[in-house]
């Protein structure tokens, strides 16, 4: 998909390509890749940069072409990793700016709505990347609530019965945290960078950067505390069930001794041996007798001491 934007009071889209417009790609066809390497020359290095999934965020220069790199969250609809991290990248020369994403994500046109709702005009090629940098922490927030919200229904889930299911669950969200708190980092080295550029320093809008720095603090912070309380569960569970399985091991040894002791007295009466009752006719009722007894009292000893 590939469009094209304006400044008018926030941003619109226009049907073609005009000087100093935003063009945005995303999920690039092999039509639209040749546009970008064909048409505006930008260095194919750049391009095979952003296609690389575990690319880290980072700013380049080569021959007049600018790269920035940022990784933005996204809903990758896999059962497994619900939520991911994927590259965005801008790259810019006089008058092109492009940004390229290859996959389908909900930041860019939340962005253009966004822009459009609050009349911002996008000043120069860095304003937008704090811009987008802003917009990419907003939406990290919104999904680490929705992943906090699947953390509340694992826990309730465990509540009732301990599954595997359910602790595999709380493990796919432990790598959403691992993907979203590293991400995060390498985002806000990012700004460092490009807040502290010389030639573009005195140009930066102060609030803007303010905003930026605020809302990568608050969801790096946000994903490390939702991480802990996850990790603190995730350990109380697991005691949980470490302590479960020692009760019941214990429980089994306690029914085993149990029934070993008239199985014990039943192989010393059967011995081929004298006991002074293979003539009695109540021989077998005095065992089950004392075996009764002795079981009993087994099984009184063991209740006090809370085996059972």
């Amino acid at each position: 998909m590939k469009a094209f934007y304006t400044n008018n009071n926030g941003l619109i889209e226009i049907p073609k390509w005009t000087s100093n417009c935003w063009i945005h790609i995303e999920s690039p066809t092999e039509t639209e890749k040749n546009y970008l390497l064909e048409e505006l020359q930008i260095p194919e290095a750049f391009y095979n940069d952003i296609e690389d999934i575990d690319e880290r965020p980072r700013i380049e220069v080569e021959d007049g072409w600018t790269l920035i790199i940022m990784r933005i969250p996204i809903k990758s609809g896999d059962v497994k990793i619900p939520f991911h991290t994927v590259p965005l990248g801008l790259i810019f020369k006089d008058d092109i700016c492009v940004t390229i994403s290859f996959y389908k994500t909900e930041i860019i046109a939340d962005f253009v709505s966004y822009s459009q709702r609050k009349n911002i005009e996008i000043e120069d090629n860095f304003n937008l990347v704090l811009r987008l940098l802003l917009s990419s922490s907003v939406w990290y927030l919104k999904y680490l609530k929705q992943i906090n919200q699947k953390i509340k229904l694992a826990e309730d889930n465990l509540e009732k019965s301990i599954k595997n299911e359910e602790l595999q669950a709380l493990l796919q969200i432990e790598k959403c945290f691992v993907f979203f708190i590293t991400s995060l980092k390498a985002n806000d080295v990012l700004f460092q960078r490009i807040k502290n550029l010389k030639a573009h320093k005195a140009n930066y809008d102060p609030e803007l950067l303010e905003d930026v720095e605020i809302e990568l603090n608050q969801a790096q912070d946000t994903a490390n505390i939702y991480n802990n309380i996850l990790t603190g569960m995730m350990d109380a569970y697991a005691s949980v069930i470490s302590n479960n399985m020692n009760n019941i091991m214990k429980q089994m040894t306690s029914i085993s001794i149990i029934l070993m002791i008239p199985t014990l007295i039943a192989s010393l009466y059967g011995m081929n041996v004298p006991n002074g009752l293979e003539e009695s006719r109540y021989g077998i009722w005095i065992l089950l007798l004392v075996s009764i007894i002795l079981s009993s009292f087994g099984v009184f000893l063991f209740k006090r001491r809370r085996w059972f």
